[in-house]
């Protein structure tokens, strides 16, 4: 099985977070998404917006700098996005734009030649690396909604294991992935490993390059 991460990764992982939020009760949207400090609402709608923006980054493939969007918070401390959603148009609405910037995400994945390199803060890195990316961003602030919203939520090993090869080449390879991938992300215990409380990814593309 290749280990490279693909635009169906992206277009899995948006899928399965958004059948699982559809779960959630109405009420609950504003209720805090986990440990953050954003609601569940805000979350989704972050989550998204990071979704837009690196759909935009392979997109315009800035060498030095993100896509100069004006980024605003609508609160003290909520999150600073470009996207948001029209509340009016409900959960579903949400949603729908969740699912919709998984979409483009997943179309410049897969359209955008391999060899092409876009600015991250965190380093340059490759189509493949931008979908790793979009994915670990899914799941990760879906385990934040879902333990806002009291929702089961257990994505596939598989799945974890790629994005966990190809963006935290590190992290222990003998314990299971998704508990890993929580682990790595600040969001978990691991047996006999030390709580990580600051973390980043390794966005740079593989020496011997990788799928989109």
């Amino acid at each position: 099985m290749s280990s490279a991460v693909t635009a169906a990764d992206v277009e899995s992982a948006v899928r399965l977070a958004v059948n699982v939020l559809e779960k959630a009760p109405d009420g609950a949207w504003d209720g805090r998404a986990g440990a953050l400090e954003w609601t569940c609402w805000e979350t989704v709608e972050h989550l998204s917006d990071d979704l837009f923006a690196y759909a935009a980054q392979l997109g315009a493939r800035p060498a030095d700098r993100e896509v100069p969007f004006l980024w605003e918070a609508r609160r003290p401390g909520g999150p600073a996005n470009v996207t948001y959603a029209n509340r009016d148009a409900g959960p579903g609405g949400l949603l729908e734009m969740l699912a919709a910037c998984g979409a483009m995400l997943a179309a410049l994945v897969r359209t955008t030649p391999p060899g092409v390199r876009a600015h991250h803060v965190f380093g340059a890195s490759d189509p493949e690396g931008f979908a790793a990316m979009g994915i670990v961003e899914t799941l990760v602030h879906t385990h934040d909604l879902a333990q806002g919203l009291g929702l089961a939520w257990d994505p596939p090993a598989d799945l974890c294991a790629r994005v966990l090869a190809r963006l935290f080449p590190d992290a222990p390879q003998d314990t299971d992935p998704w508990p890993t991938l929580l682990w790595s992300t600040g969001r978990g215990d691991l047996p006999g490993r030390t709580r990580v409380t600051r973390w980043r990814w390794h966005g740079a593309p593989r020496v011997s390059g990788g799928g989109s």
